[in-house]
């Protein structure tokens, strides 16, 4: 529909509630599926989005209501249009519609359900592409008003919908205003209200003091109850950006962390559903401090069977087939499979159950060594694929999990990579020469396989693998040609390295690499200090 008619409807003082709800019902059914909009158009559209404004200011009809706010929805997608709407004004005529108004037992009883969710999604929209939009929200106090809409949720109880973009809305505005995300914390006490929805939507049944009871043959999780749930625990990533220093902080953060112990068991209606379930929490445990990690493991076994050290690690076992899962789609390594290698690695340095567990699944002991690491399906030769990725994030999560599975020891990690797939990582840590990392593990050592002693000394360093004997290339040369081919292949690389398409590098005694020239000095450097003494 041509945007000249609707504005002129819009914009006449004489035409009646019936016409404006007609055209705009018109245009909303043209552009549902709009969000690429004429530049040409853009006064018209900002236009029309103050004269929506004025039109839902003043006592229509709820159905009138209803298709403008609709249309700015659908308006408020072009973020350039948004000056008449991101105005004081304009926001509380917004926040009135929402049934925002008001904190504790005076929030606006909610009459008009369709009409209050398009309202929630307008905010949305307009809080999202407008900063103007976001100082009004935080300075008109939305969070307050939308927790205290939320405290209804477990109580008078609320619909799906009202429910849902409440929720989004509040993780909007934790995520975009930092002063907001602070006074929902500290002032508004949000973590224990969104640990309360959570528990009253995925029905959770406390059996120790952070042991959730997980009924494994349970139906799976209704899509609705998923969808909001998903949104608490974006909303809760954000507040536990930062630290909690004091007593009760830790307490809440067992509390979530038992959740998400419960969140990973649990199945939903789709396998994708699921699987954005469980992405979702395995983000919020990776701002959980390893401290209290613990919490995912220290509970009674349920019939399963990954029972290990005393400790029940049916949960470590999910969030390796996430891994898994995740490295077989093939793509968006960086966001897909980043938080997971964080939660692992971590777990795994600070707690030796979980590292020994993870190292049996992933890093078993070698028996064949005929291939090369990287070669195979298992899930070590996936992980050493992707410490070569070409993402430099993805390899470095990768090579570093690998690395704290074999206790940060230099030699045990080449064991299972070869020095050509780990050469990246132990580059940038300084072990190129060897030794260990940082970290505190313990003792025990690992033992070999039989198969791999007899083995062991045919292996290759580099590949990580017993090659093939290759036919000598310089058997048959006399010592003349043999000169003739080194000085050729010293002049190449002497040319490579004029042109700076190479730079040779070498090891400096503290394992780190620098220019040749560099760690040649260094080295004489030593020697001569050595002899002087």
């Amino acid at each position: 529909m041509d945007l000249n008619i609707v504005l002129s409807k819009v914009e006449s003082r004489i035409s009646n509630e019936e016409e404006i709800e007609s055209v705009l019902r018109e245009y909303n059914r043209e552009n549902s599926q709009t969000f690429n909009f004429d530049p040409k158009e853009e006064e018209k559209r900002k236009k029309l989005c103050e004269e929506l404004i004025r039109i839902l200011g003043k006592d229509v009809q709820a159905s009138c209501q209803t298709m403008c706010l609709e249309t700015l929805r659908i308006l408020s997608r072009d973020k350039k249009v948004l000056g008449p709407v991101a105005t004081k004004q304009g926001m509380l005529v917004l926040a009135q519609l929402a049934a925002l108004q008001g904190t504790g037992e005076s929030v606006p009883e909610i009459l008009e359900v369709g009409l209050v969710v398009e309202a929630l999604k307008c905010l949305c929209n307009v809080i999202f592409n407008s900063v103007a939009a976001q100082q009004l929200s935080a300075e008109l106090s939305f969070a307050s008003g939308l927790c205290a809409r939320l405290r209804m949720y477990t109580g008078q109880g609320l619909s799906h919908e009202v429910a849902l973009f409440s929720l989004r809305l509040l993780f909007l505005l934790s995520a975009l205003r930092t002063d907001v995300r602070s006074c929902l914390r500290q002032e508004l006490k949000a973590v224990d209200l969104l640990i309360e929805i959570l528990e009253h939507i995925l029905s959770i049944k406390w059996v120790g003091k952070y042991e959730v009871a997980t009924d494994l043959e349970a139906p799976p999780l209704p899509l609705e109850d998923n969808e909001r749930a998903m949104e608490a625990l974006k909303t809760l990533f954000n507040l536990t950006l930062s630290d909690f220093n004091d007593e009760d902080g830790a307490h809440q953060l067992r509390l979530i962390t038992a959740i998400m112990r419960h969140v990973l068991m649990i199945k939903t209606q789709t396998e994708d559903k699921t699987e954005e379930l469980h992405s979702h929490a395995i983000n919020l445990l990776s701002n959980i401090p390893v401290l209290f990690l613990d919490v995912m493991i220290s509970v009674q076994s349920q019939g399963g069977i990954e029972e290990y050290s005393g400790k029940n690690m049916d949960v470590i076992q999910v969030l390796l087939d996430f891994m898994v899962k995740r490295i077989d789609k093939g793509s968006n390594f960086k966001e897909g499979l980043t938080p997971v290698f964080s939660l692992m690695t971590e777990s795994s340095r600070h707690h030796r159950d979980i590292r020994k567990y993870i190292k049996a699944q992933v890093l078993p002991p070698l028996k064949d060594v005929k291939n090369r690491p990287e070669v195979g399906t298992t899930i070590r030769n996936k992980l050493v694929r992707l410490m070569t990725h070409v993402d430099t994030g993805v390899k470095q999560s990768a090579a570093e999990f690998l690395f704290v599975l074999c206790k940060e020891s230099v030699d045990n990690l080449l064991k299972y990579t070869g020095y050509g797939n780990a050469a990246g990582l132990l580059a940038a840590r300084g072990l190129l020469a060897g030794g260990r990392g940082g970290g505190q593990y313990s003792e025990d050592e690992d033992s070999d396989t039989e198969e791999y002693k007899s083995v062991k000394p045919f292996i290759n360093p580099i590949t990580g693998h017993v090659e093939e004997p290759m036919p000598n290339p310089i058997e048959e040369m006399t010592e003349e040609q043999k000169e003739y081919e080194a000085l050729k292949l010293v002049n190449m690389f002497d040319q490579l390295s004029r042109q700076q398409i190479i730079q040779p590098m070498g090891v400096k005694q503290d394992g780190t690499i620098a220019p040749l020239a560099e760690a040649i000095s260094q080295c004489n450097m030593e020697s001569c200090s050595s002899d002087s003494d």
